[in-house]
C-alpha cells in the first residue's frame, strides 16, 4: 500500500521524490477532475440538443476596491506566505504530515509579512487600473457547462463536510476520543454523507441559476459513479480502512487467473498503521492486517467504472428528465448494499438485525430510484394522454 504518492513512485518506478501528496487525497482530486470533465461534456450535449439553454446573468464591472477587499487580500496573502515560506524551509515536516503542518501554528512570520505586502501591492495596482472607470451592471450569457467549476467546488466542500459528519456520527466513540484528529484526517469519509450534502448544495446553486434540477441531476449521474469508483481506488491503494471482513478461504479455482490479492489481501504498509508489525520494516507505515480480508474498495472501483460505462451508454435512452438519475440511484444503491455484506463497518441493532448506516441509506436510495422512475414515467405518460 502507498500512504503517499512518493511511496508509490518509489515502489513502482524506483524514484525517490519526497512529495507532500497523500495517495487518497490525490485520487480524490482525480475523481473531482473526472466528474468535472464528464459533466461538462454531458451539459454541452444537452445544450446542443436544445434540452437546456444558456441563461442571462447580471455581473458588476469596474467596482471600486473597498477596504474589506484590501483586508481580505492581505490576510490571504499573509497566510500563504506564512505557510509557504515555512514549507520551503522545513520541507521535511510538510512531507511527513501535510495536514498537521497546514493546520498547525508553525509558519514563517517573515513570509507572512512578505505575502501580505505583495498582496497589498497587487491589489493597489488593480485599484489604480480602475481609477476613472465608471462602475456598471451588464448582462452576460452563461452556458450551463461554464458553471461546472463552481459546481465542483460546492461538491468538494459539501462532499467532504458531509462525509465527515456522517462518518463521525457513525463512529462517535472515535470522535470523542480524538475530535481534532477525526476532523482533520482525510481518512474516515462516508460517501453517502458527502453525496447528500453535496447534492443539496449543487441543486440549490444550479436551480438558482436557471438550470432545471432534474436536468442537472441527469447530467451528473454518470460523473458521480465514475468519481466514486476512482475515489475507491484511492481507498484501496492507501489502505485507509475501507476493506472487507476476514477472508481465510482459499481462492476459488475459477478465479485462479487473477492475482491472489484480488481475493484476499492483508494491506501491508496501510496508511492507518493497523494490524501487526511487518518484519524488517522501518518507517512510518510498517503494519499489515493479521488476517487477509476482502479488498472491497478494489471491487467498488471495478463496479464504479463498469456502472459508469453502463450509464454513459444508456444516457441518451433516458429521455424523461430525472429518470437517468433515478436509474443511477438504483445501480448505486444495489452495488453498495451488496458490498456491505463483506465489508467492515459499524452496525446498528434494529429489530434483531445488525444493519450498517450504508445499508440503510443505500436501501433508501434504491427505493427512491424505483419510486422516482415510476413517478416520472407516469407523469410523462399523463402529459401525452
Amino acid at each position: 500500500m502507498y500512504a503517499t504518492i512518493s511511496d508509490m513512485l518509489r515502489d513502482l518506478l524506483g524514484l525517490n521524490i519526497p512529495l507532500p501528496i497523500q495517495t487518497f487525497g490525490f485520487f480524490m482530486a482525480i475523481s473531482f477532475a473526472a466528474a468535472y470533465w464528464v459533466s461538462s461534456i454531458e451539459l454541452k450535449r444537452k445544450e446542443a440538443e436544445g434540452l437546456i439553454n444558456p441563461f442571462q446573468k447580471q455581473i458588476s464591472r469596474n467596482e471600486p476596491i473597498t477596504m474589506v477587499d484590501y483586508i481580505t487580500t492581505v490576510i490571504i496573502g499573509a497566510f500563504i506566505g506564512f505557510k509557504g515560506l515555512e514549507a520551503i524551509l522545513n520541507y521535511d515536516a510538510l512531507v511527513a504530515n501535510p495536514q498537521l503542518f497546514i493546520f498547525s501554528a508553525k509558519g514563517s512570520w517573515f513570509g507572512a509579512i512578505a505575502g501580505g505586502a505583495i498582496s497589498y501591492y497587487l491589489k493597489s495596482k488593480e485599484a489604480k487600473a480602475l481609477e476613472g472607470k465608471k462602475p456598471e451592471k451588464v448582462m452576460v450569457s452563461v452556458h450551463p457547462y461554464e458553471m461546472m467549476g463552481n459546481v465542483v467546488a460546492i461538491a468538494a466542500i459539501g462532499g467532504i463536510l458531509g462525509a465527515k459528519i456522517f462518518h463521525n456520527l457513525e463512529n462517535l466513540d472515535d470522535f470523542f476520543a480524538d475530535p481534532i484528529g477525526s476532523l482533520l484526517s482525510f481518512s474516515g469519509l462516508t460517501f453517502y454523507g458527502g453525496l447528500i450534502v453535496a447534492a443539496i448544495g449543487i441543486i440549490y446553486y444550479t436551480s438558482k441559476n436557471g438550470i432545471p434540477p432534474l436536468m442537472m441531476m441527469d447530467a451528473t449521474a454518470p460523473a458521480l459513479i465514475l468519481a466514486y469508483g476512482l475515489g475507491r481506488l484511492g481507498c484501496h491503494l492507501s489502505g485507509d480502512g475501507d476493506w472487507g471482513i476476514d477472508n481465510l478461504a482459499a481462492q476459488p479455482q475459477w478465479l485462479s487467473f487473477l492475482p491472489e490479492w484480488t481475493w484476499a489481501y492483508n494491506y501491508p504498509h496501510n496508511v492507518l498503521n493497523e494490524g501487526i508489525p511487518i518484519p524488517g520494516c522501518e518507517g512510518a507505515h510498517c503494519s499489515m492486517l493479521q488476517n487477509p480480508v476482502f479488498p472491497t474498495a478494489f471491487y467498488e472501483t471495478l463496479a464504479g467504472i463498469f456502472l459508469f460505462f453502463v450509464l454513459w451508454a444508456l444516457r441518451k435512452s433516458f429521455t424523461i428528465p430525472g429518470t437517468l438519475f433515478c436509474f443511477y440511484l438504483i445501480l448505486n444503491g444495489s452495488e453498495r448494499f451488496l458490498i456491505e455484506k463483506i465489508r467492515v463497518n459499524t452496525t446498528y441493532h434494529i429489530y434483531g438485525k445488525f444493519i450498517t448506516q450504508a445499508e440503510i441509506i443505500s436501501s433508501v436510495l434504491f427505493l427512491a430510484g424505483v419510486i422516482g422512475l415510476i413517478y416520472l414515467w407516469v407523469q410523462a405518460k399523463n402529459k401525452l394522454a
